[in-house]
């Protein structure tokens, strides 16, 4: 287990949450896929060799929003907004089955004559999906990231979510506020405008019921048929998924050598509370070549 610095990283919101938001996806390329009965978003950030980053449930492409502009300028990002969240149609079926087949099918599409596997980083349910579409579909995988992500039959920890309908102004933001800091973030001042802003659109247009998907051990059941390279990073505080002595343990049952980094002072959205350095750790990983797996 290596851990990383503890630098904040904070970035600075001079035009307000939604006008950044908006610029920053203005600089991307969309794509549309098919998926299901309509069409799965994806964006692209960058040159280079493909990663792709899956957001976590509930989420879309904006948990990876203070990511985007430093790790585009080292690899090509491509950032979808898997099945049933976001701008992305729900999936044929709702099971990995189905999620694996439109992520397959999106990103033969996106690379076309390239060819070539994407290195997959996934956060939290992000990481199940991208861990099933490496173990359905091979050829998809040049290596796969997880960063905190449920699924190891690991005990879950116990994230404190309060009510936030009849609430307004002020009332009501202390309300989003807590419930970052009680499932996604470990400090009060990471729980800032911008992440508020994000919280219930991102929820309020996910339609897929992920936790199946997920608990208790979806991932560590699947991690053998994944015949990748599997690394991980963890958030020191990890609510939901706490210990990550416990989380490497039960990754290395499956994958010996995998590398596992833990994020000194963040909770589970590390790459948002920390994010230089979360991205100091997987491009750290990224630049080992992949070992070889069984």
């Amino acid at each position: 287990m290596t851990r990383m610095g503890t630098d904040t990283g904070k970035f600075e919101q001079s035009t307000g949450p939604a006008i950044y938001l908006d610029s920053l996806e203005s600089q991307a390329r969309r794509v549309q896929t098919p998926c299901g009965d309509g069409t799965m978003a994806w964006r692209i950030w960058g040159e280079g060799a493909p990663i792709v980053l899956a957001h976590g449930a509930q989420g879309s492409w904006t948990h990876w929003v203070r990511n985007i502009e430093r790790l585009s300028r080292h690899r090509r990002l491509i950032v979808p907004d898997l099945p049933g969240h976001g701008d992305s149609a729900m999936p044929a079926s709702n099971d990995h089955a189905g999620i694996s087949a439109a992520l397959a099918r999106g990103l033969s599409a996106i690379l076309g004559a390239e060819k070539m596997p994407a290195d997959l980083c996934g956060f939290s349910f992000g990481g199940v999906a991208l861990a099933h579409l490496a173990a359905l579909h091979p050829g998809t995988a040049r290596r796969l990231v997880i960063v905190g992500c449920g699924g190891l039959g690991t005990p879950m920890g116990h994230p404190r979510l309060g009510r936030i309908s009849g609430l307004v102004g002020e009332e009501r933001r202390a309300a989003l506020k807590a419930n970052l800091l009680g499932l996604m973030l470990h400090h009060p001042e990471s729980a800032d405008d911008l992440a508020i802003h994000m919280l219930l659109p991102t929820a309020k247009a996910a339609r897929l019921h992920a936790p199946p998907l997920v608990l208790p051990d979806r991932l560590v059941k699947v991690l053998p048929e994944v015949r990748v390279a599997v690394d991980a990073i963890w958030g020191a505080f990890d609510l939901p998924h706490p210990d990550p002595a416990a989380q490497e343990a039960v990754l290395r049952t499956v994958q010996p050598e995998a590398e596992f980094r833990v994020i000194e002072d963040a909770g589970h959205w590390a790459m948002y509370e920390r994010p230089e350095a979360f991205e100091a750790a997987l491009l750290g990983i990224l630049a080992r070549p992949p070992r070889k797996v069984g």
